[in-house]
């Protein structure tokens, strides 16, 4: 059940159904969902998509950041039992270290398949079935399968509790399945039994982050531009793009994007940052310091907020609440090259505010 106020970030689409039709549900419960991982995001989301997508490389590094982020982690199937558009699995009593003693898999593997529906259950506690499934995907690792080939092998066959029937082995860099009768490779549908269709915006997206991340800005900005006018409730499209904008110089374009996705979302902290850290480069001092303040509010812990708007109020003359910022900046971090800078930062200013004094 989503508790009031949770916030949800999406790694990679959905598998079940498209991402606007899960934001509306969590919105209708209380809660929040992005199409990825923000300050804030209390629970990250790895859709199953991602296995098409992405080699197991990109998806380790993935969860490994989403882990960094304090985030709860949790599958697709687990995510849609949350809200409540899928049953909650049969009851089960066994822990993950005991899976994991009893199977002989790596923790960070078992932790993977799990991530991806690889048992029946999503989570703690397991069941017998998946136990047994763990035993039996010990042995494809034991014959060179890796979780990411075990993880995509298994969704293509029907509810993945029925692979405990089988016997599972590996051939030719492929997972076959072997019952009494014949010997096949894993086929059939997939393990959730929802009515799926192509999400346009989806494509755009998956497309649009990896062209930002080959810093081909003009091609994000353009796939942005066309994800954020196909799913109008969604404020992550926007606010990438208006990160893209200002990377290729176009500042009022860049503006006009955080401002969109704050309209979609009035608690999106980092598009409040951004925003202000934009409107700043544009001399537009007090609606900088306004989203800075908003970014600092919204987000107490946000470090970087504090220590910008001490800049600001430096560059604004206001002695006083650059040294009081700055003195707030650490209380959070007072150990980095950022915390050296502020201490210099209050230096200075005691010095001026000293020396006016003295006047």
């Amino acid at each position: 059940m989503v508790r009031r106020g949770e916030s949800y970030g999406v790694v990679g689409a959905l598998k079940a159904f498209p991402l606007r039709l899960a934001a509306r549900r969590v919105e209708e419960m209380g809660g929040r969902l992005h199409r990825t991982v923000t300050r804030g995001t209390t629970v990250a989301v790895f859709g199953r998509t991602l296995l098409a997508r992405q080699p197991e490389a990109e998806i380790e590094r993935r969860v490994a950041s989403a882990r960094d982020g304090a985030a709860r982690l949790l599958s697709e199937s687990g995510f849609l039992r949350e809200i409540g558009s899928l049953p909650a699995p049969a009851p089960a009593n066994i822990g993950r270290q005991s899976l994991v003693d009893q199977s002989g898999l790596a923790a960070e593997t078992l932790d993977l398949l799990a991530l991806f529906d690889a048992f029946e259950n999503h989570a703690e506690p397991y069941s017998f079935r998946d136990v047994i499934l763990a035993k039996k995907y010990m042995g494809l690792v034991a014959s060179g399968a890796n979780w990411g080939a075990i993880a995509r092998s298994v969704h293509r066959i029907g509810p993945v509790g029925s692979l405990t029937a089988l016997t599972l082995q590996m051939e030719a860099d492929k997972i076959l399945a072997r019952d009494a009768h014949s010997l096949a490779e894993l086929d059939g549908q997939r393990l959730l039994d929802f009515e799926t269709g192509d999400d346009e915006a989806e494509d755009y997206f998956a497309h649009a982050e990896m062209a930002e991340a080959a810093e081909l800005h003009e091609e994000a900005a353009r796939l942005y531009r066309h994800c954020a006018a196909l799913d109008q409730t969604d404020a992550t499209a926007p606010f990438n793009l208006g990160n893209c904008l200002r990377r290729l110089g176009d500042l009022e374009g860049a503006a006009l994007a955080y401002a969109t996705a704050l309209k979609r979302d009035p608690l999106f902290v980092e598009a409040w940052f951004n925003h202000g850290g934009l409107l700043r480069d544009m001399g537009r001092t007090d609606a900088a310091r306004a989203h800075l303040q908003m970014a600092a509010e919204i987000d107490p812990a946000y470090a970087d907020a504090v220590y910008n708007l001490a800049a600001l109020e430096y560059d604004s003359g206001d002695l006083a609440a650059a040294r009081e910022g700055w003195q707030r900046y650490l209380e959070l971090d007072d150990s980095s090259d950022w915390a050296r800078r502020a201490r210099a930062g209050i230096g200075l200013a005691n010095q001026l505010l000293n020396k006016t004094a003295r006047r």
